[in-house]
Parts: C-alpha cells; structure tokens; sequence
C-alpha cells in the first residue's frame, strides 16, 4: 500500500523503521520544524527527521499540516493511507476526511488517551500496556480501534524499558493492519482516562505520598524526563532508579546516614538508588553520600 507517515518522536522514528522495512514504505515522511535544544539552544532536527534521511525517504518539514501547501504536496505523493504517530499537532480538517488515517497510540485505547500514555501507565500502577491503531477523527485519540496488542508491563519496567517493546510492537501492529481491512471498532467511552502532559510540578517526588507511588514515577520518568527530590538547602537532587523500603526517616526528611540517600514518605520510604546532583552526571546513591561526607 503507498503510504505517506506523520511523526515526530523517538518512539514515531523507530515506528517508522517497521514500517520502511515494509511492502508499505512510506514515500514521504512529514515531521515538524526544526527546533532549539540543549543547553545552547542549537538548531535540532526531530528524531523523525534524521530518521527519514538516513532511508533515504523524501521529507518535508511544514510550519502547519494543515495549510494549502502542505495538502498539495501530501496530495501529490498520492497516499492510499497516511499513518501517523507521536505527530505533536492538531491534525484537521480537511487532511482529516481526505485520506484513510492510522494513528499508532502507545496503549490500550479507551485507556490512556492523550500525550503521556506510557508514563501515566507506569505511574498508576497498570499492569498492561499496549499499542492500539486508530483511525484519527477530530477527538482527542478517540477515532475506533482498527487493532490492539498488549504489553505487560514488567515491575522494574521504565520509560525507556517498556517504550523500547512498545515501539517494536507498535511497527508490527501497524504493517499488520495496513496487510489486512479489519473493521475499526468505536471505543467505549465509559472506560476513557486521560494521560496528560507531564508537567514539571509531576517531575517532583512529594513525601506526603505514599513511597510505592513515587517508585513509580521514578521509573516512569527515567531516562528521559527525570525525577527529583528538592532538598532543604534548595537543590534538587535527580532520582532515576529506586526502591521502597518498610520504614525510613519522618516524612519529607532525607537521611544521609545509610548506605544510600532515603526519603521518608507518608507510608515507608523511598531509597535513592541512583541520583543526580545539580551539574553533575548520574551516580550511584552511595557514590554521592561518600562525595557529600568528605
């Protein structure tokens, strides 16, 4: 089938790779702009970008893909379908009607709507995951589910661990659906729940939560968000593994007496594992109470 993909992502790059290996290779990849990273804020293609050049796949990279211009040119490459993941903007009318649309969305839609689905999983304690292929519709991922695959997710899972298998499986699940027609079934609205962008106040480990929930966000932020601890002299201490422990110090106190960093929580107590001080690189717990001793 002639395809044209829309993404942006690491997760939407690696999508892509399924896909071009594929009798469905896309003949044009579209990815958004350009823009500022890191500390230098130098100029930085998307991961979907570098992705479409090294297969050699003609790319454009549009300020809307929405506008005249931008139809024209998906218009010209001629798609049977346009398959889109990890886009990052409203897609509308008329794109929206004009072609056959199959969104790759990270979970088992009606669950996890939204722009942090592996996170807000990972976060709330789901032991399933998954990748469902939706035809896109106006609503926010709310179009009927083409197909579902599930994923468990493992109790040492991470973002980067469960995303990895998510990629692979999302790939897979959409060759196979560009392979067959399956009829696109309504989601059911009652089981909708929303996964909303992480914000900087989630990135914070807050004592006065239970310690197993903030192991949770700790793995679900690792390695590419990151968690923090905010210490009584005003920095933040980055957290990326941890473990709960039965008892600790009150809440909202961090003891530096043991082997590694522990937080007190409201039940137990978080144990920091690996952390990262401010301008400095990850280290372990241990290695940075002997840093903060001598």
């Amino acid at each position: 089938m002639r395809t044209v993909y829309l993404g942006t992502s690491d997760f939407a790059a690696a999508v892509l790779r399924r896909l071009a290996e594929s009798p469905h290779r896309p003949v044009l990849v579209l990815t958004r702009p350009d823009r500022p990273r890191g500390r230098g804020r130098k100029l930085a293609s998307p991961p979907v970008a570098d992705t479409a050049r090294e297969l050699g796949i003609a790319l454009e990279q549009p300020a809307s893909i929405n506008d005249d211009a931008t139809l024209r040119t998906i218009e010209a490459a001629g798609p049977e379908a346009v398959c889109v993941c990890a886009f990052g903007a409203l897609i509308t009318e008329p794109l929206l009607s004009r072609y056959e649309m199959l969104n790759v969305h990270p979970s088992l839609l009606p669950r996890w709507r939204g722009a942090a689905p592996i996170e807000r999983a990972i976060m709330a304690g789901d032991e399933q995951s998954g990748v469902s292929i939706i035809r896109l519709a106006a609503g926010l991922d709310s179009g009927p589910v083409c197909a579902r695959a599930t994923e468990p997710i493992r109790p040492d899972d991470t973002y980067g661990s469960l995303a990895a298998r998510l990629e692979a499986l999302g790939g897979d699940l959409l060759v196979r659906t560009l392979d067959t027609t399956a009829p696109c079934i309504p989601q059911d609205e009652a089981g909708v729940r929303y996964a909303a962008k992480i914000e900087p106040r989630d990135r914070e480990l807050d004592p006065s939560r239970p310690a197993v929930e903030l192991e949770r966000v700790v793995r679900a932020l690792t390695p590419h968000i990151g968690a923090y601890v905010a210490l009584d002299d005003g920095t933040r201490l980055g957290v990326s593994a941890a473990r709960t422990l039965g008892q600790g110090p009150p809440p909202g106190v961090v003891s530096f007496e043991g082997p590694f960093p522990v937080l007190g929580c409201a039940e137990g107590a978080l144990e920091l594992l690996v952390v990262q001080p401010p301008g400095r690189r990850p280290m372990s717990g241990e290695d940075y109470l002997r840093g903060r001793r001598s």
